[in-house]
C-alpha cells in the first residue's frame, strides 16, 4: 500500500458524480517494539519514513503516532517521534477503515 488514496471508499454526490470520501486513520497504539529518535536538521516525516519504512508515502504513520504534521511535513528540530515498527497492523487496519472491500 504505498498509495493510501487509490481504493478508498466512494459514494456518489447529488450530482451523481463519484466523490472520494474522508480518509480515516487507525489509533497507532505503543509498543515496545518502537524506535524513539530526536529530530536534526534536515528530518521530515516523508525522509524519517523512507529510512524507517522504506517509502516516503508512509510519513502519515509517523505523523499519526505522534499528533504532528497539520499541513507540513517538516518537524523542529528537537522534536521527539514515535517510530512505531508494527506496520503490518497498522496497515491492515487502515485498509479495514478505508478501502472497498
Amino acid at each position: 500500500m504505498d498509495n493510501r488514496y487509490s481504493n478508498i471508499k466512494t459514494q456518489k454526490n447529488n450530482s451523481g458524480k463519484k466523490v472520494t470520501l474522508s480518509v480515516l486513520y487507525p489509533p497507532i497504539l505503543k509498543s515496545t517494539k518502537d524506535i524513539y529518535v530526536i529530530t536534526t536538521v534536515g528530518d521530515r516525516m516523508d525522509v524519517l519514513a523512507k529510512k524507517y519504512y522504506g517509502h516516503v508515502s508512509r510519513w502519515w504513520i509517523i505523523a499519526e503516532a505522534n499528533a504532528v504534521g497539520k499541513g507540513t511535513l517538516e518537524l523542529p528540530i528537537g522534536t521527539q517521534l514515535r517510530i512505531p515498527k508494527d506496520l503490518s497492523k497498522i496497515i491492515d487496519d487502515f485498509n479495514k477503515l478505508n478501502y472497498n472491500v
